[in-house]
């Protein structure tokens, strides 16, 4: 029996297919609405949050392994200690009734925000870690404290791989998470960035960390990226695959900073999360380089699909969607 935790989202999504797909059982674990159905094989659902810690040791019974995808993602000042309670006290939970119930393997979902994305000479590696210094969020520290806590679990007996994925990308809600940006550039929205970031398909992610699940490899943290981009190039790929008009006007740090301070007003009138916060804007802003040779040295047989690829694939996709409605 494999548990996956945060399977609504668009990871864990297509975690469960490809698990159902290889026949695997599968169970997931929702928190307040069921997960839709799958055309491959049948998934068991049960209702836990991983907050409740008597609910998570019910739900682990007979699971050999585990995939902790379940987090949030907040860039709010509101929302951080909910955040924090989520990310590291969930993650402490998880930890512990896998230990309890006596699981085989874990594999954590963590974030590249918790390597620290503010470098100033060379690339991001799985060596270094979240400071005051090298990152600008609090979603980073948070991924960042959740992972000392999977270390922990490694330190007390439980085999373990944590995951660092860069901006996935596929075609899921894209009202939240990193998919927005397509709908951004679907609505021709015309702003963009001279930042740089690592890309990643969703469909790789997932199979890295089946890959990774059924090795031998443990105690290992892994950044998990296709290729690195300007936000420009990728905005352009997805106007191309709309065929919409593609970003024109370049942001500045200055009008970031004003943007972002005016979505902070209105949020406090509108009671809305702001579109941009100043967290956001430096990250969309900052040229951030990612090393993503280790995965290829521990598993020498896996390749990335081209980003090209990846954008094509999801804007067709979400297209079907719109076409549905």
């Amino acid at each position: 029996m494999i548990l996956v935790t945060g399977g609504a989202g668009l990871l864990g999504t297509e975690l469960i297919t490809q698990l159902l797909a290889s026949g695997k059982q599968v169970r997931a674990i929702y928190n307040r609405t069921p997960l839709q159905q799958f055309p491959l094989g049948e998934l068991e659902q049960m209702q836990c949050d991983i907050l409740d810690v008597t609910g998570l040791e019910e739900v682990m019974k007979g699971v050999e392994q585990v995939y902790h995808c379940a987090g949030m993602i907040s860039f709010v000042r509101a929302r951080r200690r909910q955040m924090f309670r989520i990310n590291v006290e969930g993650t402490a939970n998880v930890v512990n009734a896998a230990l309890e119930e006596g699981v085989k393997k874990m594999v954590h979902v963590s974030s590249v925000s918790a390597l620290g994305r503010i470098r100033e000479n060379g690339q991001v590696n799985e060596r270094m870690n979240w400071t005051e210094e090298t990152s600008n969020s609090r979603y980073g520290q948070s991924k960042y404290l959740a992972e000392m806590e999977v270390w922990r679990g490694i330190g007390e007996g439980l085999e373990a791989v944590i995951v660092n994925p860069v901006l996935i990308m596929g075609a899921g809600d894209w009202n939240g998470g990193s998919v927005k940006i397509f709908k951004s550039v679907y609505d021709e929205i015309p702003w963009y960035t001279d930042g740089v970031s690592g890309f990643v398909d969703v469909r790789d992610v997932a199979k890295s960390m089946i890959l990774l699940m059924e090795s031998d490899i443990q105690a290992q943290r892994f950044i998990i990226s296709a290729e690195n981009r300007t936000f420009h190039d990728v905005f352009y790929l997805i106007a191309k695959a709309f065929n919409k008009r593609p970003p024109h006007k370049k942001v500045t740090p200055f009008l970031a900073s004003m943007v972002a301070k005016g979505e902070a007003v209105k949020s406090l009138f509108t009671g809305k999360e702001p579109l941009i916060t100043k967290e956001t804007a430096t990250t969309a802003m900052a040229k951030v380089y990612f090393d993503n040779n280790k995965l290829k040295e521990y598993l020498p047989g896996f390749t990335y699909r081209p980003i090209v690829e990846t954008i094509t694939d999801t804007c067709y996709a979400l297209q079907q969607k719109i076409n549905n409605r």
